[in-house]
């Protein structure tokens, strides 16, 4: 195989990195693995330069999803200890995406539990989506679950700037995480959001006993879907869960993942977001130097994160800037 040195110039002559080297990358450890998260740093500030990307999300309806994936404290067919509450009002997810943007995000998305959006709660996230359009600079986003065409063209039309829309884990473990729907609905779902015109958020998490082959295997899926953005989770887990037991990710695991999908998808836009605080402990600050160019800031769905002004102290730390919400998304 060609020297790192050799791959990140191909990468950044535009070329594509080949399966092997996400395996390389995974494989690393002491001197070679800092030479990878070397390169993975060169390429993050070729592409995106010193900035950060910051997003924020509401948990605007949560508990009772039909769906069975094994890591979700929402889903009904486990016995987490969850809230429970329908579709938050309009001016509650209004409310939301003003809170996010004076926090410092630049994305705000509105997240619901579930397979698919109600006609009913489609009316109120579609009135909301255009109302904070018309008063907010920050970016709104959806994560509404499967879509069908007209779904997608309506959100785009209301102004969702982008979907978000995670693939979980690999297509080969899929059936070990998910049994209630298949792959293709997911995969589907992302190609209908980019046909109606609006940027895909689709990434994945990381500790679900996936193997490293798998974890390839999901970014080169990503990469063939072309998504814009790849928000990486590492498992946090929740009791009441199939998973609850499972912890297998360092810190180290979590940066060499993170420049393995630097390497193989290098102008998308790569965020870490749950389960940073669990599983990189002390080493949060090197996300940016192992390639990822956003983080999510705030709570998560079902899990409290940081405060804000923490984590904009550990970018600046760094030598990093938080976009503004003025910043090209």
């Amino acid at each position: 195989m060609h020297t790192i040195e050799t791959i990140v110039e191909e990468i950044l002559h535009g070329g594509e990195a080949a399966a092997e080297v996400g395996h390389s990358i995974l494989r690393a450890t002491g001197a070679e693995l800092t030479q990878w998260l070397a390169g993975a740093h060169r390429l993050r500030e070729q592409f995106f330069g010193r900035q950060v990307h910051l997003c924020s999300i509401i948990n605007a309806k949560s508990g009772r999803c039909p769906e069975n994936c094994a890591f979700c404290a929402q889903s009904a067919h486990h016995h987490s200890q969850v809230d429970i509450y329908p579709l938050q009002s309009r001016d509650a997810l209004v409310a939301g995406a003003i809170q996010a943007q004076e926090a410092g995000s630049n994305c705000y998305g509105i997240v619901t539990s579930g397979t698919r959006a109600t006609p009913a709660e489609m009316e109120t996230i579609l009135a909301a989506l255009r109302e904070i359009r018309s008063r907010c600079r920050i970016t709104p986003s959806v994560s509404l679950g499967l879509l069908d065409a007209p779904m997608a063209q309506a959100l785009a039309e209301a102004g969702c700037g982008t979907y978000h829309h995670n693939l979980e884990t690999a297509r080969s473990h899929f059936p070990a995480i998910c049994t209630t729907h298949d792959y293709e609905e997911d995969v589907d779902t992302v190609r209908l959001a980019k046909a109606a015109g609006m940027q895909v958020c689709c990434g994945g998490i990381l500790g679900l006993g996936e193997t490293p082959a798998q974890r390839v295997e999901l970014a080169l899926t990503l990469r063939e879907l072309q998504v814009d953005s790849v928000p990486l989770n590492f498992l946090n887990p929740v009791a009441g869960t199939p998973l609850a037991d499972r912890h297998e990710l360092s810190p180290l695991d979590c940066l060499r993942s993170i420049a393995m999908f630097r390497f193989l998808l290098p102008r998308a836009r790569i965020s870490v977001c749950g389960g940073r605080e669990v599983n990189l402990r002390e080493y949060q600050s090197w996300i940016f130097s192992a390639g990822a160019s956003g983080m999510m800031i705030g709570n998560y769905l079902t899990t409290s994160g940081r405060d804000a002004a923490s984590d904009l102290q550990l970018i600046r730390d760094g030598g990093f800037e938080p976009c503004s919400c003025s910043d090209p998304a």
